[in-house]
């Protein structure tokens, strides 16, 4: 190994090797290449911790496992498999997630360092917690196709994960998924929508019927379209219940489930006469009278845009595989991943089928797969360079040398000075951070006599701010408890809105999360009434508001329609697409790409995704 060959590393440079103890958080793409660096640079102790197992999608990339390791546990195989290179290190392995409760402030303290390996956003804000309540360096790092990035991360001296603001994976308005569709992801939100109705978990946020509630319905308008019910709760003749529970009376009959949602709910949009009135109306389609169109034959599968009638057949066989996975009880709870051939091929056809309908240009599986999942086709090269770039950090991080630390990028293409690693400056910590600063405090703008306790906590406390285990006071001179950890002890809170409190503009609730040993004061806002259907919007201050109703890079509640180029044809549904440095001076931060093939747009890098290939950065 590295470290115990002479003159490959200099004498304290492999004591420090020799005697760290580091910790890998992810044991995927990156995860395996980086377990083997490590082991091959000589370090001896070594943990690695991972909740996933592995998939048979994995083996392409993912070089530890094999065949044989399917259904097996990513952080023991990984373990098994790099021992391989040297019997003699130290591995401990862990199936499990790093986010729960026994993996606290002590389990952090004991490492020298912490390299993040991670494929999503919640893990990779808790982990940048726990390093900074345990004042342990953490080595960052995620890549995206050809793109890739690493960056540390010290208390006190660099910029944590969270000190700016990462904008929320892109939504749109329900009534334009549902009614109006204008653009490929649209329907590729829809086709999501469709397949969780019929297979996974039942959102209703998510059914695809139209939407009666349109507001371009209000008043008189779609009043033609609800008098033409054939029954009271029906659409298209067909009585509205459950979406599963209708399509499994039908016994997920392809023919019924075509013409329910490509020709019944399509007549039923056309009633609606308002909403055409400016816009190209949609064309139902029959199961049994389909466009005789051909799909170009040549060329990869996922390359080419299938014919209409190849969409129904696909769509056909889907349904049929679907439905004995339902039989068995093996529903979608999880949602969809990419890796998933037959849930891609159900998208995939019933995107394409909609936007046909719709007018809108049809999409290759493969365009449709990276919008469905925020999914960026995972390189193994890219995987390499990056963990190689993470161990080489490593090493300065245990030296102890962080003014020669760098946040790196890995771009697609060669800059003007033909390089295509881009070190650049650690940027200082951001005073206003409401993770690392000394103060912590955030504003969060909402209406408080519709916002409720349980919203609070789910959608504000922890998802938009990446807590895990909230403790929330009323900062009101009584110490009122507004909600507690503790299972059950302000359970009779959960329904009430947040006015009935007292909470208005201007109170403080004072957070705490035992787990991540974390503090935050949140400020609340009360706004009757938030732009583009949101339901709350966190903002570092008061005196951001404007600037944030000007130009929203909080992070967004509720539903936000993103416009698009129609231009695009590498689609992805992003957080944040930026311009990626074209001097080595200019920084591009860790965000979503958009890519466009045509242009070659020049991104900033980031994570998706949630969900999804643990090779894609979500930062």
């Amino acid at each position: 190994m590295a470290a115990n060959l002479s003159g490959v590393l200099i004498e304290n440079t492999r004591e420090c090797v020799k005697q760290s103890k580091i910790l890998v958080i992810g044991a995927g793409g990156i995860g395996c290449e980086l377990l083997k660096n490590l082991v091959l640079t000589g370090f001896n102790d070594i943990s690695v911790i991972d909740l996933d197992t592995i998939d048979v999608s994995n083996l392409n990339r993912q070089f530890l496992f094999r065949k044989e390791h399917v259904g097996k546990s990513k952080a023991k195989v990984a373990m098994e498999s790099t021992l391989k290179f040297n019997p003699n290190v130290k591995i401990q392995a862990f199936h499990d997630s790093i986010m729960s409760p026994e993996y606290g402030l002590n389990f952090f303290k004991q490492f020298s360092a912490v390299m993040n390996a991670l494929d999503n956003r919640a893990a990779r804000n808790h982990v940048n917690r726990m390093c900074l309540s345990a004042d342990v360096p953490l080595i960052e790092s995620g890549t995206a196709g050809y793109l890739g990035q690493v960056q540390v991360i010290k208390k006190g001296l660099t910029e944590c994960y969270e000190c700016q603001p990462k904008p929320p994976q892109k939504t749109f308005p329900g009534c334009t998924i549902r009614n109006t569709p204008s653009e490929p992801v649209h329907c590729v939100v829809w086709a999501k929508h469709l397949f969780n109705q019929l297979f996974g978990e039942d959102d209703p946020d998510q059914d695809v019927s139209p939407d009666t509630e349109d507001p371009e319905l209000a008043g008189d308008a779609g009043k033609s379209a609800l008098e033409k019910e054939a029954s009271e709760n029906a659409v298209g003749g067909i009585e509205r219940k459950s979406t599963r529970t209708w399509a499994t009376g039908t016994a997920y009959n392809p023919h019924k489930l075509f013409n329910k949602f490509f020709k019944d709910d399509i007549k039923y949009l056309l009633s609606m006469e308002n909403l055409w009135k400016k816009r190209r109306p949609p064309t139902p389609l029959e199961y049994s009278d389909l466009p005789k169109d051909k799909s170009l034959e040549t060329g990869m599968r996922d390359q080419r845009v299938w014919s209409i009638q190849e969409c129904s057949d696909v769509f056909s066989t889907c349904l049929s595989k679907l439905r004995d996975q339902v039989h068995e009880g093996d529903l979608y709870w999880y949602g969809i991943y990419a890796d998933d051939d037959i849930a891609m091929d159900f998208v995939t056809s019933t995107a394409n089928i909609r936007a046909y309908i719709f007018g809108i240009s049809l999409k290759s599986r493969f365009d449709i797969k990276s919008m469905a999942g925020n999914i960026i086709p995972a390189i193994a090269t890219t995987n390499a360079i990056i963990a190689a770039l993470i161990v080489m950090e490593g090493i300065k991080v245990l030296h102890g040398d962080f003014d020669k630390c760098k946040q790196i990028y890995l771009n697609r293409q060669a800059n003007p000075r033909k390089k295509l690693l881009v070190p650049c400056a650690l940027d200082k910590p951001n005073p206003k951070c409401y993770v690392c600063s000394s103060k912590p405090e955030v504003t969060v703008v909402l209406n408080t006599e519709k916002f409720t306790v349980k919203q609070l906590e789910d959608k504000v406390l922890k998802v938009g701010l990446g807590m895990v285990a909230p403790d929330v006071e009323i900062d009101d001179g009584k110490g009122t408890i507004l909600i507690s950890s503790e299972e059950g002890e302000t359970e009779e809170n959960a329904e009430k809105h947040l006015s009935n409190f007292k909470i208005t503009s201007g109170t403080i609730l004072k957070c705490d999360d035992f787990l991540q040993n974390y503090n935050l004061n949140v400020i609340i806002a009360h706004k009757d009434k938030l732009e583009e259907e949101r339901e709350f919007v966190i903002v570092g201050d008061l005196s951001e508001l404007k600037a944030t109703a000007e130009t929203p890079n909080g992070v967004n509640g509720g539903q936000e329609e993103n416009k698009q180029d129609d231009d695009d044809d590498d689609l992805m549904v992003v957080e944040e697409p930026v311009e990626e440095p074209v001097l080595e001076q200019r920084k591009r931060k860790a965000e979503d790409i958009e890519i466009d093939e045509k242009t070659a747009k020049r991104m900033k890098l980031s994570s998706i995704p949630e969900e999804s290939e643990d090779d894609v950065v979500i930062l």
